[in-house]
């Protein structure tokens, strides 16, 4: 285990804390004019997936445990989870779908992603931070609406709901950022 400030915990850092150990859903410093800089730590422990929050002062000492963050490959999912493979040595790994959590939807066939291993269990996984997806649905062009900073809603080949400009129509590829669900520009290819 190791050492680390409480302020320099972030989003996927495995910490033990009492014997257990917990996945780090979020992370954020609070510095109020008055008082003591504190930082707010929502997290889910491994073992039963029971949601806990902290608050430590920043400067408090907390143990971050020894996790290897290792690419995967995606291959499929199934009954028992989302099946990864390590295009290293082919060892394969399943993901459940508590730990997937919302960002299965993003997920593709070949994708690489990073999977924070503890013990070999992987703890948490990180997406590539754009994806290129397929625009099924959005509503047509209404005339005048050329502002630039008007957005019409599109629903991508993932079922997800995103905002585009209005220039974009169905069929039209697009690259979404994973962590917001926003668009980012039109594909190029």
């Amino acid at each position: 285990m190791v050492k680390v400030i409480a302020s320099s915990v972030r989003k996927g850092n495995v910490l033990e804390v009492e014997g257990k150990l917990y996945v780090v859903l979020t992370a954020n410093n609070f510095h109020p004019g008055k008082g003591t800089p504190v930082t707010q730590v929502d997290m889910r422990r491994i073992v039963d997936g029971v949601k806990v929050s902290e608050r430590w002062r920043t400067t408090e000492q907390v143990e971050r445990a020894f996790v290897e963050d290792l690419n995967f490959q995606f291959l499929y999912e199934d009954g028992e989870g989302f099946h990864f493979m390590n295009p290293e040595n082919y060892d394969q790994v399943v993901v459940d779908a508590e730990t997937m959590g919302d960002q299965k939807a993003y997920l593709q066939e070949g994708m690489t992603c990073v999977l924070s291993i503890h013990e070999g269990l992987p703890l948490a996984i990180e997406l590539p931070r754009h994806v290129t997806l397929e625009i099924v649905e959005t509503e047509p062009v209404v005339k005048g609406q050329t502002a630039s900073s008007s957005y019409k809603p599109a629903i991508l080949s993932n079922g997800i709901r995103v905002m585009v400009p209005p220039h974009i129509d169905a069929g039209v590829r697009v690259v979404v950022a994973t962590e917001d669900n926003s668009y980012v520009e039109r594909a190029k290819s």
